[in-house]
């Protein structure tokens, strides 16, 4: 029976050891991912040229 239990503890480990992984990965990802105010606004600003020219040409189809 301790060949159990020692499998057991084993896939306890991993469990743990790949749920403490993926929390580091996801939060280096977060930190890594900031951007700045200016950033930001120009992707709305190219966004919104972006969906006024898609209605334009939608518009000229139509």
């Amino acid at each position: 029976m301790e060949h159990q239990a020692t499998g057991d503890s084993m896939w306890a480990f991993v469990v743990i050891a790949g749920f403490v992984i993926l929390g580091l990965a996801i939060a280096y990802a977060k930190f890594r991912n900031k951007t700045t105010p200016a950033e930001d606004a120009r992707t709305e600003q190219a966004t919104r040229e972006m969906y006024k020219e898609q209605s334009r040409d939608d518009a000229l189809r139509g």
